[in-house]
């Protein structure tokens, strides 16, 4: 199309999702990152924890999310399985300052990832889950087992993780990682697919507005594959790189009927029946 202003477009509303998407809070890499890029390659960052100044990030966009009215909204929250993501995603969403229960646990338990924080409870939150599609663009010295072993020791099991074919964590009988592969750092075209895989994936689930916390990386290559039918500043708007801790809503449609769930607002009509007639021969029959 060409660049002047497109018609507007009608969806059923219940083929459409609202998402919120959230980058994670400033991390120790993008620290040493701003410093010199090369520094992002370092196996010493792959899974960087939160910096001072990144919990502070997180504390004000968790103040906007409260003062807003969107933490009730909320009904599902999904999380790169990295700590930057999980500390954000938990930091940002999870409920109020924890207090020792035998009946809940924690979303996370004190000075997680060298965080120096109090443990964040899990009651008035909503599920938090971290799902292995959405994470960062895989890389040849590691892979995420060897993160989520340092993670499971920091982040109890309130949290479920979501890896392909949408099975647990701890229901996996093998520890291979079938994303990663040794020696190939993952393409842009190939973290692009794999961020439509996760959209897809979205329709899935019965959730109508979602939370996910992820990565600048994964949010532009997989943003820049939308907008190609809109208005080019609409497009911008969308795939342009998103800063720490920055959120963005967008509402998602579901062209293809993936999800095929059926309305909750839809009312059928003719309840009593009767017969329907046109305005104007309705008109016409009024008593005079």
């Amino acid at each position: 199309m060409d660049g002047g202003a497109a018609a507007p477009t009608l969806f059923p509303l219940h083929r459409c999702k609202t998402i919120h998407l959230v980058r994670h809070a400033q991390g120790i890499h993008n620290v040493e990152g701003d410093k010199n890029y090369k520094a992002y390659m370092n196996p010493d960052y792959f899974d960087a924890h939160l910096t001072h100044l990144g919990w502070q990030q997180v504390d004000n966009l968790r103040n906007h999310v409260h003062s807003s009215g969107l933490i009730n909204k909320i009904d599902l929250v999904i999380a790169s399985p990295l700590m930057r993501t999980l500390q954000t995603a938990v930091g940002v969403f999870g409920g109020e300052g924890y207090t020792d229960k035998a009946d809940v646990l924690p979303l996370m338990v004190a000075n997680a990832g060298a965080c120096n924080r109090a443990a964040i409870s899990s009651l008035n939150a909503p599920p938090i889950v971290a799902v292995e599609l959405c994470r960062e663009h895989l890389v040849c010295h590691s892979t995420v087992w060897e993160f989520i072993l340092v993670i499971e020791e920091e982040v109890l099991a309130s949290i479920s993780f979501f890896f392909l074919l949408l099975i647990f964590r701890w229901q996996i009988d093998s520890d291979e990682d079938i994303w990663w592969k040794a020696n190939v750092r993952e393409t842009k075209e190939e973290l692009a697919a794999r961020g439509m895989k996760f959209m897809n994936w979205l329709w899935t689930r019965n959730e109508k507005e979602i939370a996910i916390v992820t990565h600048s990386g994964f949010l532009f290559h997989t943003l820049n594959g939308f907008g190609n039918d809109c208005n080019p500043l609409v497009k911008k708007e969308i795939s342009k790189h998103f800063a720490n801790c920055e959120l963005r809503s967008m509402v998602i449609v579901d062209r293809s009927m993936t999800g095929s769930t059926a309305s909750t607002t839809n009312y059928p009509g003719k309840i009593p029946p009767g017969l329907d007639l046109p305005s104007d021969v309705a008109d016409e029959n009024l008593p005079k």
